[in-house]
Parts: C-alpha cells; structure tokens; sequence
C-alpha cells in the first residue's frame, strides 16, 4: 500500500466512524449483501464448469469399478476421482461426444469401420485416451502410466 492509499484508507474510516449508528449498520448490511451476492455468483459459476448430470457420474463409477476390480469403498473413491477429473477437464457435451466416438471404435466389423475410418473423429478420440490415461495416473487407477 502506498502512502495515497493508507491516506484513502484512513479517510474513509474516519467517514465511516462519523457516521450515524444507523448509517454504519446500513454499510455493513449492504457490505454484507454484497459479500453472499459474490459467494452466490461464485457457487453458480462452479456449477456451471461442472454441468456432468449425475446419472452420468454414476454410470461412469459403474464402468470404472467394473473395469478395474478391488475393494469396494477403495475403488467407489477412485473412479469418482477419476470422473470429477474428467469434469474439470471437459464440458459434458464434450465428454459424451469422445465416448461415443470410442465406444463405436470398439464395435467390430463393417459397422464400426464405418467409424473408426473417418480421419476427423481422430483427433477426438486421442484426447478421449489421453485424457483416461491422465484421469487413471491422477486417481491411482490400475497400473495407469
């Protein structure tokens, strides 16, 4: 803080001081006001980062346990990690789009070459896997490298 600011700093404390008791309540109340309107718009603002709805959460613990066996609780912990991770990482639509796209990777035949022959869902499907390869080695899921 400069000298200026401890100068504004002062003077307005002693504006504040002068004050009328209901003035001062007044202040504090707006100051109040003010704070848990910025926490509010804080709170909105990290739920909408945060759009996974929560059945999708819980499919994807389902498929994560059921793909990386051992003990319960341990890996309930883990693959929430693993999906709160992937939440911070992408948005949902995002999400559902790269596993759709790796999902009709795995389909064998002609019908999944359909898909895994067309160069532009590519590049999703590399940050899909790269992004399972980050989430797994951050949540201490299976022998993830």
């Amino acid at each position: 803080m400069t000298l200026s600011d401890h100068a504004a700093h002062g003077h307005a404390m002693n504006r504040m001081n002068n004050m009328k008791p209901t003035n001062r309540s007044t202040v504090r109340s707006s100051l109040l006001a003010s704070a848990v309107l910025a926490a509010l718009l804080a709170a909105s603002g990290a739920a909408c980062a945060n759009d996974f709805p929560t059945s999708a959460r819980v499919l994807y613990v389902e498929d994560c346990m059921r793909a990386n066996p051992g003990p319960y609780f341990e890996m309930v912990n883990k693959c929430s990690c693993a999906i709160d991770a992937f939440a911070a990482e992408v948005k949902y639509d995002e999400y559902t789009t790269m596993q759709t796209i790796s999902n009709g990777m795995s389909i064998g035949g002609e019908r999944g070459g359909a898909i895994r022959d067309v160069a532009m869902l590519q590049p999703e499907l590399k940050k899909y896997r790269e992004l399972q390869v980050k989430v797994k080695k951050a949540c201490f899921i299976g022998d993830a490298k």
